[in-house]
């Protein structure tokens, strides 16, 4: 086990949480990898992670004067979006996982699980993510830990979610309870083996155990497939967690409206996937004297405060949004919030001049562009240049019309709840 043997494991580790020390060293006695990183989500890190990933030709560096610290990743083409066929809710009861998700046993899933996660991680660094869903400072916060063999999965959650040493050390100070979130992308390398830009397995399982509140994924490095606080936790063990606490977490967005008069509005609004929420939430006035400020873009948590009010908080700390179709002309609060930098971009185009472009973000279409998969294209060409469900990751923290609220740990009473099917 490369470092492993040579450094025992409870030596290294920066915590003395008994529970974390031990799922760490379970984990890595299944997985065999050659290293373990925990992770401190410093900006030094973030920069060597950032160099690596480019010379492993994972990620491409964008013109520092177009996209500021900013990079492209092109995903292997079988690895491009959610595998909800091979997404599970493995409750002890079948009809709690609900009736439009896949279920197995949990005992045959484990059993299933554990045979592909033996030496998944050999030949790779395996690295400990503590991580808080919402605010550290909050009353009552969730924390995580996800346990990866992809570097991308790093750089990418520390876009959005807080994570690193201040996290840890809350978790071990508090003996926490965590979320145990387990992924690997099931391609371990032996000894003198040339690795690929984007390793990935063609069997992919995106597993949740809700009573347990824990999370397996292998297979695959892409989205929500590998950002295990994002739908994994966030959304799906999340609804169970505020299911049996007396809350609710849902998939939704957070405005803040206020009149000419000055009068303020909150409303959370559910709508379904690829119509606009991410618009919606971004969205520039047309009313004179109405403003706009946005709390969220994608999931909400909602809890009844002392006095019996709703308050509602996303719990995310970035925009993990579709690309084509957010341009200038659609979401310029997007675009003002892109334009800054700090993002990492995964199936979209390169521009000649090192930068971005995917369909619907200008009027006009480039002359010439390299499309997702490294083509030469040009507006002739018949397939996109960016892929249909090609993502930016950016901090939530660039958004220029972002409210105040949002960095208040208590949260915030909406006095509208919008759900439209």
């Amino acid at each position: 086990m490369g470092d492993l043997a040579q450094q025992p494991l409870l030596e290294k580790a920066p915590t003395t949480h008994a529970a974390l020390l031990a799922w760490v060293e379970e984990v890595a006695e299944l997985t065999q990898p050659d290293r373990i990183h925990w992770v401190d989500g410093s900006v030094e890190e973030n920069t060597r992670l950032a160099d690596e990933l480019v010379a492993a030709g994972t990620l491409t560096r964008l013109n520092q004067e177009l996209f500021p610290n900013s990079f492209a990743a092109f995903s292997d083409p079988a690895d491009v979006a959610r595998v909800e066929e091979q997404t599970f809710i493995c409750s002890e009861k079948e009809r709690d996982a609900g009736f439009t998700n896949n279920w197995m046993a949990p005992a045959e899933m484990k059993q299933k699980l554990r045979g592909l996660f033996a030496g998944s991680m050999r030949g790779r660094t395996m690295y400990v993510i503590p991580f808080v869903m919402g605010h550290l400072d909050a009353e009552d916060p969730k924390f995580g830990v996800e346990i990866t063999d992809s570097s991308y999965v790093v750089a990418s959650m520390r876009i959005m979610a807080r994570i690193g040493t201040d996290v840890l050390n809350r978790i071990t100070e508090t003996n926490a309870f965590f979320v145990p979130a387990l992924h690997s992308l099931g391609a371990p390398l032996e000894a003198g083996q040339a690795d690929v830009p984007w390793p990935c397995n063609p069997d992919k399982w995106i597993v949740h155990f809700p009573e347990e509140r824990s999370i397996w994924s292998f297979g695959s490095g892409y989205g929500g497939n590998a950002l295990l606080g994002k739908k994994c936790y966030a959304l799906r063990i999340a609804s169970v967690i505020a299911r049996d606490e007396g809350w609710l977490a849902e998939h939704m967005l957070i405005l803040k409206l206020t009149s000419p008069e000055q009068k303020t509005y909150y409303v959370s609004a559910a709508f379904p996937s690829a119509c606009g929420k991410t618009n919606l939430a971004l969205l520039d006035p047309t009313i004179e004297g109405w403003k706009v400020e946005t709390l969220g873009d994608d999931i909400t948590w909602m809890r009844f405060g002392k006095e019996g009010e709703l308050r509602a908080v996303n719990p995310e700390a970035g925009l993990f949004g579709v690309a084509p179709g957010t341009g200038w002309g659609t979401n310029p609060n997007a675009m003002r919030a892109i334009a800054k930098g700090n993002s990492i971009f995964t199936n979209v185009a390169l521009t000649d001049d090192g930068g971005v472009w995917w369909e619907g973000m200008t009027e006009e279409v480039p002359a010439h562009l390299t499309d997702w998969q490294g083509n030469s294209w040009t507006p002739d060409s018949d397939k996109p240049a960016a892929h249909p469900n090609s993502r930016f990751c950016t901090p939530i923290d660039q958004i220029d019309m972002l409210a105040e609220e949002y960095n208040n740990p208590a949260a915030l009473a909406p006095g509208a709840v919008v759900v439209v099917g």
